[in-house]
């Protein structure tokens, strides 16, 4: 689904906050929004002509209209930041999204004194599957995978794509070993049926690499140590 977010500047203000009132428009929002404050600015109700409550009325009217706007604009603003942390193909995050996380990740983790460790996927054979089905089907597959991984993770778990066909988890708590099993059964769940239009049986063989996070390496070097793994992992499994 691909949704269009409007620049902050793209709708006019609205007419309303430019008015302004004449006396008998003035005379009957006074009469029907009563001003809900015994003074203004030390001036008491009493003191005021009709025209002065009108025009203070009014003025209130404008600022909740600006404080709806600003409302309005934040949630836009995040609608947007939100949308330029997914990956642009599958509902994950994107690499930058998911460095972040991984960073917010180790630091909550230290600070409550739990495991966490990294798992990175590698699909074998997907450019084979995307040269045999073709294109659209390449990227059905992609979408896929990231579907069977977030459901087979946790809440508190951080799943990203990397760029191409390589994926990334952050496993929370989860030390050396419990993170080893888990990748595991993630790369199982990868390697069934992918149900693809079209093809009767389309798998993927996964690699992958894991590395328990500890807080001496920066998120980038967590990430190429983990890619160095799977590496690893992939060169022994063709020898053997």
């Amino acid at each position: 689904m691909t949704m269009k977010v409007g620049g902050a500047r793209s709708e006019p203000i609205a007419a309303n906050r430019r008015h302004v009132a004449t006396p008998a428009a003035a005379a009957g929002l006074a009469a029907s929004q009563p001003i809900d404050r015994a003074t203004f600015m030390g001036v008491t109700r009493a003191e005021m002509t009709p025209a002065v409550q009108a025009a203070i009325q009014s003025l209130l009217g404008e600022l909740d209209d600006l404080k709806a706007e600003v409302d309005r604009l934040k949630a836009r603003l995040e609608e947007a930041e939100g949308l330029a942390d997914r990956d642009p193909l599958t509902p994950l995050l994107n690499r930058r999204a998911f460095l972040r996380e991984l960073g917010r990740a180790r630091t909550f983790a230290q600070r409550h004194g739990f495991p966490l460790s990294l798992v990175y996927f590698d699909l074998d054979g997907f450019k084979a599957l995307n040269d045999r089905l073709g294109h659209s089907a390449g990227d059905a597959a992609l979408h896929a995978v990231a579907e069977r991984l977030v459901a087979n993770v946790r809440e508190s778990d951080v799943v990203g794509r990397m760029g191409g066909d390589e994926f990334a988890v952050v496993l929370m708590p989860a030390d050396q070993a419990a993170a080893e099993a888990r990748a595991g059964a993630l790369a199982h769940a990868i390697e069934q049926d992918l149900h693809l239009p079209g093809a009767a049986d389309a798998r993927l063989r996964v690699s992958y690499g894991v590395r328990e996070i500890g807080p001496e390496i920066d998120p980038e070097s967590l990430i190429a140590q983990a890619d160095a793994a799977m590496f690893d992992a992939k060169r022994q499994r063709k020898a053997g």
